[in-house]
């Protein structure tokens, strides 16, 4: 005979989110499986400008060549395989060069120096080029695929290519960039963005501003998932005192001006869609029970040129919301450690948790 609550929907068992073992399935079967965002394409405005970010393990450049394209490569030299680039940022005027052998490559990949490699035979420069991903740029976002057989990105995100398209992503410029360390496994930062179920307990500044019940979802299953929630005041945002930074983004309708719309693009981006900003989070594994995360503060750039452009009360509103989540799922991941954890039910506030799971266990299976 079944038990009372067999019906009820649970999270994920301890070693989901604490064994290592775990960790490196997820390396294969998701990381290694999927579209990863990697960095907002106006980090490079110049050619020869470059961002180097680690993610999943591998170092990578994205930068922009000759012809102003994008472009992305593994930080690694093709002559004994020695990390080229060392700064999170920087230009590169004419080429990439290696700092060990001087090997220099040209801003489209190719190999244009090797200091005496002409005396060994066979060598042939043409041979050696900087290895790149597939990569896709959508939104003003460029994604990395690690895999060997990469679906394209226009299929992989068909169901939500055109969605965000009244918001202008692909204009919109960073204003600030904060970086968190997370004792927390990636996961549950996902679990934690993905329901306001906690928001009375732990953000109590959001509450009046956005009521944790006036809240839907319009993407409930598979790799995309969120929906809006309502900003209570009349023309109001989700700021240090309630106001908005920023005129409206262009293109938005009445309806989108007093909703704010979160989304998780699995495995690891957050999207926030305001009325006047978005908010993108990206999340970093560093090991089963850390996590690095990249926020974004996104403007459009005729509000970042007008008079009087302050994004501060936004910025600091949201990293506060941000450090309070950090800690509660920090404290989660201490709890679920624990010898005598067993999964909780999950309530009918956290529909996105199931889906989640899901969503996840489907990938792993």
């Amino acid at each position: 005979m079944p038990s009372p609550d067999a019906s009820i929907n649970k999270s994920l068992e301890s070693r989901y989110f604490t064994d290592a073992t775990v960790f490196e399935e997820e390396t294969r079967k998701i990381f290694h499986d999927r579209w990863l965002y990697l960095d907002r394409s106006s980090a490079i405005e110049n050619p020869g400008d470059y961002t180097a970010v680690e993610l999943e393990g591998q170092g990578l450049i994205l930068t922009r060549d000759r012809e102003e394209q994008e472009k992305v490569y593994y930080n690694m030299c093709r002559h004994r395989g020695t990390r080229i680039l060392d700064q999170a940022s920087g230009h590169c005027s004419k080429v990439i060069r290696c700092p060990y052998h001087a090997w220099s490559y040209a801003l489209d990949g190719s190999l244009v120096g090797a200091p005496h490699m002409e005396e060994t035979e066979g060598f042939k420069k043409e041979d050696y080029p900087l290895i790149s991903p597939a990569h896709a740029t959508w939104e003003g976002s460029v994604f990395v695929h690690l895999g060997d057989d990469p679906e394209p990105f226009e299929e992989s995100y068909a169901p939500i290519l055109t969605k965000f398209a009244p918001w202008h992503i692909g204009e919109l410029k960073t204003v600030h960039r904060e970086v968190y360390e997370v004792a927390a496994n990636w996961k549950l930062i996902v679990q934690n963005y993905s329901e306001c179920y906690h928001c009375p307990s732990v953000h109590p500044e959001l509450q009046p501003l956005s009521h944790y019940r006036a809240t839907s979802n319009d993407l409930e299953e598979g790799p995309f998932l969120g929906g809006p929630m309502r900003i209570t005041q009349e023309g109001g945002g989700l700021s240090r005192g309630g106001k908005r930074t920023a005129p409206p983004l262009p293109g938005l309708t009445e309806e989108n001006l007093q909703q704010a719309y979160y989304y998780l693009l699995f495995p690891t981006l957050l999207v926030s869609l305001q009325p006047d900003f978005v908010l993108m989070h990206q999340l970093q594994r560093v090991s089963a029970n850390h996590t690095r995360i990249i926020c974004q503060w996104l403007y459009h750039p005729q509000a970042i040129d007008g008079e009087n452009f302050d994004p501060q009360p936004t910025i600091e509103f949201w990293d506060n919301v941000n450090r309070e989540d950090w800690r509660v799922s920090e404290l989660t991941q201490k709890g679920i450690a624990g010898r005598t954890y067993t999964p909780g039910p999950y309530s009918n506030l956290e529909s996105m948790l199931v889906a989640f799971d899901r969503e996840y266990l489907k990938a792993m299976a």
